[in-house]
């Protein structure tokens, strides 16, 4: 398994993406009553987007500490987030739920959000170097 070093920009960009998750995480499973009206969005659904973020938050907070990450790992932080992205895109276009205005534009909003952070993270991974392989005594 590949493993590098992670790049100041990388380690940022994650502990962004962390910051961000834990923030919208909060958000949502905190105020979701108040803001299933606004958003036109049941409030359970809101609630249990919120919660999947928080674990999510941990994790990359996890990862952005780390001087070293596994190469995989990176990549699955991106894969997650290009699913998160083209399920919110999802949500709107395939009539699960009836959102507002406003909940539409909070869904792109957010799906923009995500991409910019990804988009941090790719640039963060290409400066990142490898990391020297652990020396095995014979």
């Amino acid at each position: 398994m590949s493993t590098i070093r992670s790049s100041r920009f990388l380690r940022n960009a994650l502990a962004l993406d962390a910051a961000a998750c834990a923030g919208m995480g909060l958000v949502l499973a905190g105020a979701a009553g108040a803001l299933a009206g606004p958003l036109g969005f049941p409030p359970g659904f809101l609630r249990g987007a919120g919660l999947v973020l928080l674990p999510c938050a941990a994790l990359l907070a996890l990862f952005a500490s780390r001087e070293t990450l596994p190469r995989r790992a990176v990549y699955l932080v991106v894969a997650v987030n290009l699913l998160w992205i083209t399920d919110s895109v999802l949500i709107l276009l395939m009539g699960w739920f009836a959102p507002s205005s406003l909940g539409i534009a909070f869904v792109l909003g957010q799906a923009l959000a995500v991409a910019v952070v990804t988009e941090l993270e790719v640039v963060g991974l290409k400066r990142s170097t490898e990391a020297p392989a652990p020396m095995i005594p014979a």
